[in-house]
C-alpha cells in the first residue's frame, strides 16, 4: 500500500489532479490514504473497480452512521455541532440507501429525464441569451462568473423547479448561507417556511413545473411526508446549480487555452455535447465520493473491511489509463466519452446531469457563437482559484470581447 498520502489535497491547477496524487494513479485500482485525523481509508482510482463497488449493497451512503469517512474537519464540527437541521436536508436523498432512496429518486425522476430537459431547451436558451444580453449591455472587460456563469445556472434551476422569477435572488441567498454560512439553522427554518408557502399556493394554482408535478403525485400528506418532500426539494435546488456554474467558467477558461480545439467547435457546433462531457471528464471539479462499507468486501485481492470509508477519487477515475487513451489532453473525437465518473454512477448518480449537461451545452455554445472575441484580460496564470482540496473553483475569470 501508498506510503501515507493525504487526501484530500490541493491541486496545483485547476483542472489538473492535485500532484500528491500521482503515487495513487501510479497503484491503480485500489490505494489506501490518510484523512485529516489519521484515519485510514480506501481509494478507488479505476473506473471498473468503482463501478462494481458502487453498486454494491455493502457500499453505503448513510450520512448518519457513526463510522462515516468525514473528509475535512470543519465538517466534522459542522455535522455534529452547528448544523443538524442542515443534515435532515442532505440525507433526504444522496444520505440513505435501499428502499428509502429509491422511493425518493423515483418521485424526482420524470422531472429529469432527458426527454422533459431537451423540451425545456428553448426556455434556456431564453434565458441564457437574456443574461448575455445584460452582460454585453454592461460592457467589457466584466468578471465572466457573476455576469453569466453563475446567475445562469440558478435561473434555468428555479425556473424548473417552480420557484418564482421574482424570489430567485432571495431563494438564492438563503441557499448560500444553508450551504455555508455560520446561520445555518436559521436558514433552513426560513426555507422550510418559504417552501411550505409556496407548495400551499402551488395547490390552489397548479403549474407545470416539477414542484407541480410532485404535488400531483402526492396528493394529501401527512406533516412527515410535508417535510421529507421540502427537504428533497431544498437539496435540488440548493445544491443543484453550484458545479454547473463553476463547470461554465472553469469550462470556457479551459477552451480559452486550447485555442485549436476552440476553433473546431466553433466551425462544427455539432461537436458541443461531446465537447461538455470531455470537459466533465478533464476538470473533475470534485475530488472524490464518500462512502462507508457496511460489510467486509473482497475486492482486487484485497479486504475492505466492515466500517472502513471509501473514497472514489474524481480525477484519477476519469484518467484511467485503461479507459483513455491520452487522458491528459483534451479532445472531441473520444470512443468513450461518457464513460467519465463526473456524475458518479450506480443508485446514487446525479439526478441533475440531464439538465446540467444542456444548461452547458447552451452556455458554452452561445458564448462561443456570440462573443467570437471572448478573451482573457490577465495572463492565465493570474486567474484567481480556490485549490483548497475538496471542490474546485475559479474565484475571477475576467475577460473581454
Amino acid at each position: 500500500m501508498t506510503d501515507n498520502v493525504a487526501f484530500p489535497q490541493d491541486r496545483t491547477c485547476p483542472y489538473q489532479p492535485a500532484p500528491g496524487y500521482q503515487p495513487l494513479a501510479e497503484q491503480r485500482p485500489l490505494a489506501q490514504v490518510t484523512l485529516y485525523d489519521g484515519r485510514r481509508v480506501w481509494a478507488v482510482t479505476s473506473r471498473d473497480t468503482a463501478r462494481r463497488l458502487l453498486v454494491d449493497p455493502r457500499i453505503s451512503s448513510d450520512r448518519t452512521n457513526p463510522a462515516w469517512p468525514m473528509m475535512f474537519a470543519s465538517i466534522a464540527a459542522t455535522v455534529s455541532d452547528a448544523q443538524q437541521k442542515v443534515m435532515k436536508i442532505v440525507t433526504a436523498l444522496v444520505g440513505v440507501d435501499g428502499p428509502v432512496h429509491s422511493t425518493r429518486r423515483k418521485m424526482l425522476i420524470p422531472s429529469f429525464t432527458i426527454r422533459r430537459i431537451n423540451a425545456l431547451r428553448p426556455k434556456i436558451q431564453e434565458i441564457i441569451d437574456q443574461q448575455l444580453d445584460h452582460m454585453i449591455e454592461n460592457g467589457a472587460p466584466t468578471d465572466l462568473i457573476p455576469a453569466f456563469a453563475a446567475p445562469v445556472p440558478v435561473k434555468v434551476l428555479y425556473r424548473l423547479m417552480g420557484v418564482p422569477d421574482a424570489d430567485h435572488e432571495y431563494f438564492a441567498k438563503l441557499s448560500h448561507q444553508l450551504a455555508t454560512g455560520p446561520n445555518a439553522n436559521e436558514a433552513y427554518d426560513e426555507l422550510m417556511a418559504y417552501m411550505g408557502k409556496l407548495i400551499a399556493e402551488k395547490q390552489r394554482n397548479r403549474g407545470e413545473a416539477v414542484l407541480d408535478d410532485l404535488l400531483a403525485k402526492r396528493g394529501a400528506m401527512s406533516e412527515a411526508d410535508h417535510e421529507e418532500l421540502v427537504s428533497t426539494l431544498v437539496l435540488q435546488v440548493a445544491g443543484g446549480h453550484g458545479t454547473t456554474g463553476t463547470m461554465i467558467s472553469l469550462g470556457m477558461f479551459n477552451l480559452l487555452q486550447h485555442p485549436e480545439q476552440l476553433a473546431e467547435l466553433r466551425a462544427d457546433p455539432s461537436l458541443m455535447p461531446t465537447a461538455v462531457d470531455e470537459l466533465l471528464r478533464l476538470l473533475s471539479i470534485p475530488d472524490g465520493v464518500s462512502r462507508l462499507a457496511t460489510d467486509d468486501i473482497e475486492v482486487e485481492g484485497t479486504t475492505i473491511r466492515k466500517g472502513d470509508g471509501v473514497f472514489f477519487i474524481t480525477s484519477l477515475i476519469n484518467r484511467d489509463t485503461d479507459v483513455y487513451d491520452t487522458p491528459n489532453s483534451l479532445g472531441w473525437h473520444r470512443t468513450s466519452v461518457r464513460d467519465h465518473f463526473s456524475f458518479g454512477f450506480g443508485a446514487h448518480q446525479c439526478l441533475g446531469q440531464n439538465l446540467a449537461r444542456v444548461t452547458m451545452e447552451i452556455a458554452l455554445g452561445t458564448l462561443i457563437e456570440r462573443l467570437p472575441g471572448l478573451h482573457l484580460t490577465v495572463p492565465a496564470e493570474e486567474i484567481p482559484f480556490n485549490p483548497a482540496a475538496g471542490f474546485q473553483v475559479i474565484t475571477e475569470l475576467p475577460v473581454a470581447w
